[in-house]
């Protein structure tokens, strides 16, 4: 008699796991590091200010007049609220029916849509983007971080910085390898123009150039005989000149581009904060809008510096 096996009898149940593997990287680190501010237009501005140069040459004779004081005014300056969405359309049935790793298809979705525009924002400030007014037929844009720093940067042969802060892109040069050198020059601007720089904001690839700089790869943590030795490889805080400055990678700016930051003098400013709105029923479905209305806020550009052009291989 023959044995009765699985491969032909029927009814047997699915073994689907009722866990949803997703590794999808959802930190955000600029947006973790900076602050938030709230706008109250489309055209969000702000005021910078300057001291004038130190001199040796402030010295008054005794009993003479008080000299006028050379007054100057702020620099006003501003960026556009750029808008961010995404939309859930889930019919009835879908939400009704029995689904394995989720109950609500609607509320799974709606996490995964909040979780993709965070990601959509930090690619965008990080990004090579000129702020735009939009029309009515065109969306508004922000600038992003990479077409307002210009006061401290170090770019390869014909590369050169933003011609109008805030709404020129950057022109990208030739690729060079990234040095501490060149940390050390884009720093030292920083220092110089009055900026305290606290982060150095990198990509995967030049993560590791940084943890490949002398002195560093070749170090190793000498553990009890009875424990493993670790192998030092990696370099996540920098002692500079002019401040400790912590390596942050940064799965979603350019790999090209390497940002010197001091988070106090950036912000995102919302005209509208992230909100969930239910739009109009026209059939068997739901439609969810998740919004929000935003703008980079670069409170002081001099703050920030640039390390452009940098070679990926």
């Amino acid at each position: 008699m023959a044995t009765y096996q699985t491969y032909t009898a029927i009814g047997q149940r699915e073994d689907l796991s009722n866990v949803i593997y997703d590794i999808s990287p959802t930190d955000t680190p600029i947006m973790s590091s900076i602050g938030k501010s709230k706008a109250t237009a489309v055209y969000h501005e702000w005021q910078t200010d300057s001291l004038a140069a130190a001199t040796t040459n402030n010295a008054a004779v005794e009993g003479d007049d008080a000299t006028d004081a050379t007054m100057s005014p702020t620099t006003r300056l501003g960026n556009y609220t750029q808008i961010v969405q995404k939309t859930v359309k889930i019919s009835g049935t879908l939400d009704a029916v029995d689904k394995a790793g989720r109950k609500s298809e609607k509320a799974y979705q709606l996490a995964k849509a909040s979780a993709e525009i965070k990601r959509d924002i930090e690619t965008i400030i990080s990004a090579n983007q000129g702020r735009s007014a939009g029309n009515s037929s065109t969306a508004r844009k922000l600038g992003s971080l990479l077409s307002w720093i210009t006061t401290n940067s170090s770019v390869g042969t014909s590369g050169a910085d933003p011609t109008t802060i805030g709404v020129s892109t950057r022109t990208d040069g030739t690729a060079r390898s990234f040095t501490e050198t060149i940390l050390k020059d884009v720093i030292q601007q920083v220092y110089s123009s009055g900026g305290n720089p606290k982060i150095l904001m990198v990509g995967a690839y030049q993560k590791q150039a940084v943890s490949a700089f002398a002195g560093i790869a070749a170090q190793r943590y000498m553990a009890p005989s009875n424990e493993p030795t670790t192998i030092i490889g990696a370099a996540d805080v920098y002692m500079s000149d002019f401040g400790t400055v912590s390596v942050v990678p940064n799965r979603f700016m350019r790999t090209r581009d390497a940002l010197v930051l001091d988070p106090e003098y950036a912000a995102l400013a919302y005209l509208r904060p992230f909100a969930t709105n239910e739009l109009a029923k026209t059939g068997d479905s739901e439609k969810t809008q998740i919004l929000a209305e935003l703008t980079l806020e670069v409170r002081n550009e001099a703050a920030h510096g640039i390390a452009a052009d940098l070679a990926v291989a």
